[in-house]
């Protein structure tokens, strides 16, 4: 006498969701990260953004040239650039904007985070 054995099948995969972007970035950052890159003078890959140990309340943000893009880095591509994120900032960069800003007296880059629990008071450090 000969049983069968039947094994059961495995659940159909849910369809994944499309992973929303760590950041966003605002048309004016655009343009200033696009003018950096055609005044660099040679070929790169586009721009890191970190996060790292400094001033009174923490950390700071961090924007360099990449020359190559790396395996973990996290990548928002916008207006024909790409924005590479130092895979240990995302956790802190969830959700932010990327601005650029030109007032009288100042200009650079403006991030917008949702995360910040505060700043030190002359803005050039937060903590979450």
């Amino acid at each position: 006498m000969s049983t069968t054995v039947e094994t059961p099948k495995p659940a159909a995969a849910r369809p994944r969701r499309p992973r929303p972007q760590v950041m966003s970035v605002t048309p004016a950052a655009m343009e200033r990260v696009k003018a950096l890159i055609d005044g660099r003078g040679k070929p790169t890959a586009g721009i890191r953004i970190g996060v790292r140990s400094k001033g009174c309340s923490g950390l700071s943000y961090t924007l360099e040239f990449a020359d190559t893009q790396q395996p973990m880095d996290e990548v928002v591509e916008a207006g024909g650039i790409k924005i590479l994120i130092d895979p240990k900032a995302s956790l802190f960069l969830i959700g932010t904007e990327m601005d650029y800003a030109e007032e009288k007296l100042k200009s650079g880059f403006v991030f917008k985070n949702p995360n910040e629990k505060g700043r030190c008071g002359c803005g050039e450090s937060f903590h979450v």
